[in-house]
């Protein structure tokens, strides 16, 4: 079999550094994923997201507007 895959991780944050939500933690197989994030309660903004996926790691910035 292929294996547990790798650690993949999700993750929204405030612009203060303070985790908002966490959308994704879990092992998965190698591929490409899609997912729907609702921001209901949280405030218009700038946030940033990362994702680890075991030794790859990558941050962005995001506006949500209502």
């Amino acid at each position: 079999g292929q294996g547990p895959g790798v650690r993949v991780k999700l993750v929204v944050y405030d612009l203060l550094g303070r985790e908002v939500t966490k959308l994704v933690d879990e092992f998965k197989a190698a591929g490409r994923y899609d997912m729907t994030f609702y921001a209901t309660g949280l405030a218009s903004g700038v946030y940033v997201y990362r994702i680890t996926a075991g030794s790859f790691v990558q941050s962005r910035t995001m506006i949500l507007m209502k």
